[in-house]
């Protein structure tokens, strides 16, 4: 009996440093986002291992999941890109960006978390990330304006595409306030694209304009005494 409890007590000191060996982290560069917002992420890899692990062959070799404060999971709309073989040294780190929005439904506000499962198939073995936290949250809308979408030369003369433009000002849990551009269509039901122009000062109001193409001007103060 002491025996066979000194060989189990041997397979879980073997067992155990795994995770060490290898772990994975997803990191952000900002915790607060808008809906729709684009949501860069990168999971970095670390091998200390002492061999050399082969990744990336297999489409699920990476897998990325949201949970939300309530713990329910989050709606994918696809599967990000992952693929793409490569060779992970002993000592090295590798690291994988992507946007993670397109692929996951992330319109409600609220508390997010992010999880990364990496499959070691060299060892029949998954290294799963700590999750990484996240907040959507809904920004103040500054003005909007709905615009007819310029034709393409050579067609024929028919009712414009209407879309909308709207700036929104996001008054973060952290951090300076920003001034953010959203592009939706005239309901505003569907957002097309959102991004974040650029730091202002809390007592200053955008100047936007419409040019005759239908683009966007913007001016805004960034400082107190500075406009960008």
């Amino acid at each position: 009996m002491k025996k066979f409890a000194f060989c189990v007590g041997l397979l879980l000191c073997w067992l155990r440093p795994l995770p060490a060996q290898v772990t994975v982290e997803v990191r952000l560069d900002q915790d607060q986002f808008l809906p729709n917002e684009a949501l860069p992420a990168a999971v970095r890899i670390t091998n200390r291992s002492g061999q050399t692990l082969h990744l990336g062959a297999e489409e699920d070799w990476l897998t990325l999941s949201f949970e939300s404060k309530e713990g329910l999971v989050v709606r994918k709309n696809g599967e990000a890109p992952v693929a793409g073989e490569f060779a992970l040294e002993s000592s090295k780190t590798a690291t994988k960006h992507m946007d993670l929005a397109p692929y996951f439904a992330l319109s409600q506000q609220g508390r997010y978390a992010i999880v990364a499962t990496v499959k070691l198939k060299d060892w029949d073995h998954q290294i799963v990330s700590v999750p990484k936290p996240f907040y959507i949250m809904e920004g103040s809308r500054l003005w909007e304006q709905a615009f007819g979408v310029p034709k393409l030369a050579g067609v024929s003369n028919t009712p414009p595409e209407v879309r909308k433009y709207i700036l929104q000002q996001a008054n973060y849990l952290k951090g300076p306030l920003r001034l953010y551009f959203r592009l939706t269509d005239d309901s505003g039901a569907r957002t097309f694209r959102v991004f974040p122009i650029g730091q202002m000062v809390s007592f200053s109001r955008p100047d936007p304009q419409v040019d005759k193409l239908s683009n966007l001007h913007v001016l805004y103060q960034s400082g107190p005494q500075s406009y960008s």
